[in-house]
């Protein structure tokens, strides 16, 4: 099997299973119990608190959640405060962020939703006209899940600060934490989003880096854990499996096998004239749109073949169209002939370039049927 879907979720180290089943079948122990035990591994969740703060480049504090819809859904609810504020979105937010502003939106909040740019950015002149000094929230992607397109975060920390400088600004950062080398501190970001799946960890972890916990309120209540933004006992095996991802995912090797890896995929199927290739910056995402093709017969004949590829985000692949290709100006028939292909560091060059080869024989096999 060639897996070309590490978009969706990554393949958990050894070494993470290895943590996880540690802290989940000998250290045990409920970090909230007042024994040494116990103490032992609240002191562990506060190592791996750490480890994030270095990999992000920042200060502040770390709450640990079951993923990164979670963490989402605890930046735009904890944020929110009563009277005539107003909530900024882009089209582009993973259904974690944009269903949050829906249902904000629903509940009487003034929400605005900021288009796309053709290349998947953020529209950042529609951005700039839409922030006044009753914004409190903008929230967008670091790295498009759709795309690969990677938003200019300094930029649009710059058009706050000068619109509306106390609004809060939180990213999804899930498809660019361990992926992309940056310092987050440079962005003056208030809260940023990770999930421990993305960068193979194990599943159901995640969490979310708040600058100012004042900034926040919480929408859960219970035992205090977490500083009372996230209450309940915390999966202390998934949290210290992701501290190990953190520690083993080495960044810059990996963007540079990744950055191979999509090149010679492009090379192979970019021989087909009729495949028009989408780049966005990010090396690990790319898409493809086939001409005539529907993206989901596309992706059932390959899995017939053994390769897995992607129709779009895993968690809205069984709604129709695609509201982040619609922003960026692609028609009903581009959208529904897109695939997504995302690659990760362990794959090996002869996997992708096998990949491409039978995607193409594939495509032209189904092409001829129905052309």
């Amino acid at each position: 099997m060639i897996y070309l879907d590490n978009a969706a979720t990554t393949k958990m180290f050894k070494g993470a299973v290895a943590v996880y089943e540690k802290y989940a079948c000998q250290t045990f122990f409920n970090p909230s119990a007042g024994y040494d035990e116990a103490i032992k591994v609240s002191k562990d969740i506060d190592e791996a608190r750490e480890k994030i703060l270095k990999k992000l480049g920042v200060k502040g504090s770390v709450i640990f959640t079951s993923g990164a819809t979670e963490s989402n859904n605890i930046a735009i609810f904890g944020s929110k405060r009563n009277g005539k504020w107003e909530y900024v979105f882009s089209e582009g937010e993973h259904p974690s962020v944009y269903n949050v502003a829906k249902e904000l939106e629903s509940q009487g909040y003034i929400v605005h939703f900021i288009g796309l740019r053709k290349d998947g950015q953020v529209d950042y002149d529609q951005l700039l006209n839409c922030l006044n000094e009753r914004t409190r929230l903008i929230s967008t992607m670091h790295v498009s899940n759709e795309t690969g397109a990677i938003n200019n975060l300094k930029l649009i920390d710059e058009i706050r600060q000068q619109k509306c400088p106390k609004a809060l600004f939180h990213v999804d950062g899930v498809q660019a934490f361990c992926k992309l080398e940056y310092n987050l501190s440079e962005y003056n970001v208030d809260l940023y989003t990770i999930s421990a799946h993305k960068f193979c960890g194990p599943k159901g972890v995640g969490a979310l880096y708040v600058k100012n916990t004042s900034s926040l309120k919480n929408i859960t209540f219970g035992g205090g854990q977490e500083g009372g933004y996230r209450s309940g006992t915390e999966n202390v095996g998934g949290i210290m499996a992701m501290g190990y991802a953190i520690d083993n995912y080495d960044t810059q090797a990996n963007y540079i096998k990744v950055e191979k890896l999509k090149e010679e995929f492009v090379k192979e199927v970019s021989k087909d004239l009729k495949i028009t290739i989408l780049e966005g910056e990010s090396p690990y995402i790319l898409g493809l749109n086939l001409q005539g093709v529907n993206g989901e017969t596309i992706m059932r004949a390959l899995q017939d073949e053994g390769i897995l590829v992607g129709i779009g985000s895993a968690c809205s692949t069984k709604k129709a169209g695609n509201r982040v290709l619609n922003s960026m100006g692609y028609d009903i028939n581009q959208i529904k002939s897109h695939i997504r292909i995302s690659f990760i560091g362990d794959l090996k060059v002869e996997e992708v370039k096998d990949a491409g080869k039978k995607l193409v024989e594939v495509y032209n096999r189904i092409w001829e049927n129905v052309k």
